[in-house]
């Protein structure tokens, strides 16, 4: 797909079809994610953690309702010992969900970004039902739920352009 396409068509993809994510097309999302641009080269803090376990996303479904229903969810971590400044990793793990969601896009899929951080509480929740509670230094994020999007709900053109938001120079 060229990429003003994909850019132009992405959105928020919250209902999928059932049909399975490939494990390739996985693959490659998690490529594109690590091709983000880091705070410093070799520092990049994230860590992915694939779930496709029913029970699973229902128990994350708990805490974000979107994820119970998705073929596969994808936890972005952030290691922070591996994070080259430690108070700006939530910026690197930005860069590599958008370019996660945008290669979604690219590939046929629909993509919805659920927000963790910065709520200490969702964030300590989400910890403990994928076994990472004990660790400080891993901090879960976001996650990616994907899959094919459901009939009618296909990532299309929304027109967001407002030249009111541009500002030269000074505000």
């Amino acid at each position: 797909m060229d990429f003003d396409e994909v850019i132009r068509i992405r959105r928020s993809i919250r209902k999928y079809d059932t049909k399975e994510v490939e494990d390739e097309k996985i693959e490659k999302i998690l490529r594109a994610g690590m091709q983000a641009p880091g705070s410093r080269l070799g520092a990049e803090p994230w860590e992915f953690l694939i779930i496709k376990n029913k029970d699973t996303l229902a128990k994350i479904g708990e805490i974000k309702p979107r994820v119970t229903n998705a073929p596969v969810a994808i936890l972005l971590i952030a290691n922070i010992e591996r994070s080259f400044y430690k108070l700006v990793w939530q910026q690197d793990m930005s860069a590599a969900a958008e370019n996660m969601l945008l290669e979604a896009v690219n590939l046929g899929l629909g993509g919805l970004w659920n927000g963790i951080a910065p709520e200490e509480e969702r964030m300590d929740k989400i910890a403990e039902i994928v076994g990472i509670e004990n660790d400080e230094n891993l901090k879960p994020f976001c996650i990616i739920t994907l899959g094919y999007p459901a009939e009618g709900l296909e990532n299309k053109f929304m027109d967001k352009f407002d030249s009111s938001r541009i500002h030269y120079e000074t505000y």
